[in-house]
């Protein structure tokens, strides 16, 4: 039977947007990914958007104590971390199209009014922004071919900063009302004093986001313990959603349960309903899900991993958001060694002050990224250790730098061996600057610079990193993630190789020394990219897997 022209036109993509109530740090950027998760579970194409207020045009300049990881997607974007954990849940990549900020939407329409592309128009804030959020939603929809869009708006309902992305939002909905719907996520405080769940921080919210003509389809409804039906009931009345739209969602012990918790208040038929899209499926295929959520609870075993960094301490509290991307790594690596990984917060400034003692105990070591000279002696004095009292290290790009300088000092006797970046002066820069990178930081061009994005990376045959890899993938290059301006200096290499330091990856030209190994050793591996950016629940990064198992020993 010939298709007519009406069965031929394309659906129109729907889109939910995600706001946040009462206060920051509520869970915006996991609740986007676990709704994203269920749908896309229901069979549907689902991808997601962060907008982020500030006017930084782009993540990589942010202080990761302030704002957390700084996650690098596959096409080089320095975008905020939520969107690790987009492709995290949806188990697929996420582009530079579907990253903005403030300062990324006013720098295209500044640029495009001084090409004379508005033909001589007065250019406003209102209109002209929110038009420049609309093109950009459209063109991460035609980019992801996604049939569902959901776009969480950073900061939290009240701010002026986001009013923009809001203004863009209600447009949306005016001209197509049955292809967005609202998201809250809202907290409700349970005063230890009072013995009572408040709701009223939550309706304060919803009027507030009422007031820039937005009306809320769905309260996720975040709190310590779950809420019960005197305030679902409140809830419902007082912000105008109807009952079976609040949805509870109290603290959980992984944010990996919070789809799941999500499909026990029906939310992904009810949002189906609501933007008039049938169930693809009668039972969501969530089975891999639920396996891999299994596998992370009831484990007998369990490893001991530090993680030797400097971008946690703030105050009299650790934020651990600095190095989200490494966290769920070590998970995902945890649950295919069938073991539980407690995680301890190892202050390299403290190593400097203490000495190694602070590292006993731990079954594995991992340095991940940073930059700059603060805490490098106490990461050197780690990576030692590690060498010396055979402990599994795993050294993640500025880690693996800290590794050659260690080697360069202690093995190669170099004794004032050191990174460009460190000590400029340094008679032996084991670690110097990438090509061209010295006229950018010149010419103060620091802002989206460095080596980012996906670049290969060849395996050298018979080494560590090949056998991780080779259970995998029989390719005997992979595609890795990037984000550094400087690398290891070849003017160095035959000497270390000589004395026993394994050079297991390269760029496909041999020129950029990728990865370095030790032999005889349970586990020492260096990577000069970042594979925390690219492990999955549902694919685990095959080094990780490696890292665990090695630190779990004979356990």
């Amino acid at each position: 039977m010939q298709k007519t022209k009406k069965q031929d036109k394309k659906a129109n993509p729907k889109f939910i947007f995600v706001v946040g109530g009462v206060m920051s740090g509520v869970g915006k950027g996991v609740s986007t990914a676990s709704i994203g998760q269920i749908l896309q579970a229901q069979g549907y194409n689902v991808s997601a958007i962060k907008m982020d207020p500030y006017i930084n045009v782009d993540a990589g300049t942010m202080n990761p104590i302030e704002h957390g990881e700084v996650f690098v997607t596959e096409d080089g974007d320095e975008t905020d971390q939520d969107l690790g954990n987009y492709e995290r849940f949806l188990n697929k990549n996420i582009y530079r199209e579907n990253y903005m900020t403030t300062g990324r939407i006013y720098q295209t329409v500044i640029n495009r009014e001084r090409n004379l592309e508005y033909k001589g128009k007065c250019v406003q804030v209102v209109p002209h922004i929110p038009q420049e959020i609309r093109a950009r939603i459209d063109k991460a929809v035609e980019k992801s071919g996604a049939e569902i869009m959901i776009i969480e708006i950073g900061g939290t309902v009240g701010e002026y900063e986001n009013l923009l992305f809001l203004e863009a939002a209600r447009v949306m909905k005016l001209y197509n009302p049955k292809d967005v719907l609202f998201v809250m996520v809202s907290y409700l405080p349970l005063p230890s004093k009072i013995g009572e769940m408040k709701t009223k921080p939550t309706q304060h919210a919803v009027r507030s986001l009422n007031s820039a003509g937005i009306q809320p389809d769905f309260l996720i409804a975040r709190s310590e313990k779950p809420i019960d039906n005197v305030r679902r009931e409140k809830l419902a009345m007082h912000c105008n959603i109807a009952i079976q739209n609040v949805i509870a969602a109290p603290d959980a012990n992984s944010i990996y349960d919070i789809p799941l918790n999500f499909e026990k208040e029906h939310l992904s038929s009810r949002i189906l309903e609501k933007l008039q899209l049938p169930l693809r499926r009668k039972e969501a295929d969530n089975n891999d899900w639920k396996k891999f959520v299994t596998a992370t609870k009831n484990n007998k075993k369990s490893v001991e991993i530090g993680i030797v960094g400097k971008y946690f301490a703030t105050g009299d509290f650790n934020l651990t958001d600095s190095y989200i991307s490494v966290i769920e790594s070590v998970k995902h690596a945890a649950a295919v060694n069938h073991c539980k990984v407690n995680l301890h917060w190892l202050s390299a400034e403290e190593v400097e002050k203490k000495g190694t003692i602070v590292l006993k105990g731990m079954d594995g070591l991992i340095i991940p990224q940073g930059w700059g000279g603060r805490g490098s002696e106490g990461k050197i004095a780690a990576i030692k250790y590690c060498r010396e009292k055979n402990v599994p290290y795993f050294g993640l790009c500025y880690g693996m730098q800290m590794a050659v300088i260690e080697f360069a000092r202690n093995v190669a006797g170099l004794k004032e061996a050191n990174s460009a970046e460190v000590n400029p002066k340094t008679p032996d820069p084991v670690i110097h600057i990438m090509p061209g990178q010295e006229k950018l930081i010149a010419e103060k061009g620091y802002g989206g610079t460095i080596r980012l994005g996906g670049w290969p990376c060849r395996l050298q045959p018979g080494t560590r990193l090949a056998d991780a890899y080779a259970k995998y993938t029989k390719n005997k290059t992979v595609t890795e993630r990037h984000r550094h301006r400087y690398e290891f200096n070849n003017d160095y290499r035959t000497r270390f190789e000589d004395l026993g330091l394994i050079v297991a990856g390269t760029s496909p030209d041999n020129q950029i020394v990728e990865a370095i190994e030790l032999k005889n050793h349970p586990f020492f591996v260096g990577v000069q990219f970042h594979p925390e950016y690219i492990s999955r629940p549902l694919a685990p990064h095959p080094l990780f897997v490696a890292f665990v198992k090695a630190s779990l020993g004979g356990k």
